[in-house]
């Protein structure tokens, strides 16, 4: 992969849209790390000897969960793959992948390199195919022992069905709409520059995108005066030029989808700041776009949207805005910005989502456990916690010399 990362960051934009710039600085170098992260955890798996009553030997061991069935989303096709593949591996399972049918490239050539890498037959299996048809079978199989999916709630609730048949271990990566708290006494300009990556990175297309703002109501105007300042500089164009920001969605469907509920924002009564249509009369554009003066009940502030769109909602206090947060359904990631320490570490803890940022956000290394709350899934991708849903822990009590005898 080192050796091919010019290769596999253009497949990567071929593909998805995504700037080849990110995808080179950030797509592959984050799968290679990956790689070598769960490649360390090979050998260091290791069980547990327990002291039980009577004369008795116990100890428990890690094996193999057995055929990992994976399918994965086309959002971040490379990473994701790396995800899902590094940690099955590293725990000695095989693995039968189905890529998403809007990606598949990247992943077909990764497929070679196993071969290139020297993995035996049988270990790796990537399949091309669409989700009624090969990620279904994949879900339903009985000789499939473990199934693991990132994508839509929608979806990810039909796997979960699906996989029952056989009782399948099943871990789900899913939707997100992830709040993005902004107090008064945060770092001004930095929390703007954050709060735009946080949403518009990867043209909107992250499960764990800052998509519902609330910024408290001392700084409000100014902050989205600030943000649609920001918005309107965002290049926009050929994801292969080294100065655009912000390439296409993958698709007509989701092109089509971000229009609809931008609509609905309209129509509800939320002000469109910026943006709200298409871009451009080629390909599958987006305006970067911004609704403020939001309310909790649209449409626009609750729905995953899954493009590049902001919408900005004020707040009064911190017991308000944490209310106000975890009511949605959702729970994937969540981000809080401030100097106050006190104010951090409330927010942090109180919030439910998988993953809090605090003064950052996207910040993502394969040491860190990655997954969500409530309906954005259930286990965890990444870290010593996502080698678990690989392994079958098994105990075996032994019967030693002495009175059991």
């Amino acid at each position: 992969m080192e050796r091919d990362r010019a290769y596999l960051a253009a497949l990567e934009t071929l593909d998805n849209g995504k700037p080849y710039q990110d995808a080179y600085f950030v797509d592959v170098p984050l799968s290679i790390k990956t790689y070598r992260y769960f490649a360390g955890w090979a050998g260091k798996r290791h069980g547990q000897t327990i002291p039980i009553d009577g004369d008795y030997f116990a100890y428990t061991r890690h094996e193999p969960v057995g055929v990992c069935g994976q399918i994965i989303p086309w959002n971040f096709p490379l990473a994701m793959q790396a995800w899902k593949l590094a940690p099955a591996l590293a725990m000695g399972n095989t693995v039968v992948m189905k890529t998403a049918e809007q990606t598949p490239l990247s992943a077909n050539h990764v497929a070679q390199l196993t071969k290139e890498a020297g993995f035996p037959p049988g270990v790796v299996n990537i399949l091309s195919g669409y989700g009624p048809t090969a990620g279904a079978a994949i879900a339903g199989h009985d000789h499939i022992d473990k199934v693991a999916f990132t994508g839509s709630t929608e979806v990810g609730q039909l796997i979960h069905s699906m996989a029952s048949g056989n009782v399948k271990n099943v871990s789900l990566e899913l939707g997100g709409k992830s709040p993005n708290v902004v107090f008064a006494d945060c770092d001004f300009d930095y929390a703007v520059e954050m709060s735009h990556f946080a949403l518009f990175f990867n043209q909107g297309q992250c499960c764990a995108a800052g998509s519902r703002l609330y910024i408290e109501e001392a700084i409000y105007d100014k902050f989205v005066e600030a943000s649609v300042a920001r918005a309107q500089k965002r290049k926009l164009g050929d994801p292969f030029d080294a100065d655009t920001e912000q390439g296409p969605q993958v698709s007509l469907e989701q092109l089509e989808k971000i229009t609809e509920l931008c609509q609905s924002g309209k129509d509800e009564g939320a002000t469109l700041a910026t943006g709200g249509t298409k871009h451009g009369d080629k390909g599958y554009y987006f305006q970067p776009t911004i609704f403020s003066d939001v309310k909790d009940s649209m449409r626009v502030f609750n729905e995953e949207i899954f493009g590049p769109v902001m919408q900005i909602a004020k707040f009064k206090n911190i017991d308000e805005v944490i209310a106000r947060a975890n009511k949605n359904h959702y729970g994937l990631a969540a981000s809080v910005f401030t100097k106050d320490i006190e104010k951090a570490f409330k927010t942090g803890h109180e919030l439910r989502a998988g993953t809090v940022y605090v003064n950052c956000y996207n910040a993502i290394d394969p040491a860190a456990p990655f997954g969500g709350y409530k309906m954005s899934g259930q286990g965890r991708d990444l870290g010593e916690f996502g080698l678990e849903q690989y392994t079958e822990r098994k105990t075996v009590i032994v019967n030693t010399p002495g009175k059991n005898s």
